[in-house]
């Protein structure tokens, strides 16, 4: 399916230069991308982006930089249901998994396997809810692992008045 519409990200500031990187993502993994596989990680509203960012730690939330994305990417496989899940031979088990904990016991998280097959397949990204603590039926996430500045993966960071740094030494 195609995916069009605005998405969110919470960043760490100190890569609010990069908000279109997923390189940090491809340094330790993440629930739907193996260690090695960059991926962006989008939420489809504001809340959700903070609860992803959060991922429950008290009423304390460390600064970050809130961003806003337009995307305009084929290729997503919708796992939001039931229906889709199934049509794309998932199961919510696998995504929900522990993934975390499973890597530190030394397993690989199920949820890695249903990743690098739906890229195998040729898969941009997926459409999935939110495991984030505190996330309810409503929170959704857009998770992808192609996208560029162009069809048929367009996703551009909302920035008219460039207040995003262009690089580290902004921070200093």
């Amino acid at each position: 399916m195609k995916f069009e519409g605005t998405c969110y990200r919470a960043h760490d500031p100190r890569w609010s230069f990069k908000p279109l990187s997923g390189d940090g993502a491809a340094i330790r993994g993440a629930r739907f991308n193996p260690k090695g596989m960059p991926a962006l990680y989008l939420a489809l509203d504001v809340i959700t982006a903070v609860k992803e960012a959060n991922q429950g730690f008290a009423h304390k939330i460390e600064p970050c930089v809130l961003c806003c994305y337009e995307v305009a990417c084929d290729d997503i496989a919708d796992l939001r249901t039931p229906e889709g899940r199934a049509e794309h031979h998932v199961s919510l088990e696998d995504l929900a998994c522990p993934w975390f904990g499973l890597l530190s016991q030394g397993k690989e998280p199920p949820s890695w396997g249903v990743a690098r097959r739906l890229y195998d397949e040729g898969k941009a990204g997926i459409l999935v809810p939110s495991f984030a603590p505190g996330a309810t039926a409503d929170d959704h996430n857009l998770l992808l692992w192609r996208w560029s500045d162009r069809p048929p993966h367009r996703v551009q960071v909302f920035d008219p008045s460039g207040r995003l740094p262009k690089d580290q030494l902004s921070w200093r």
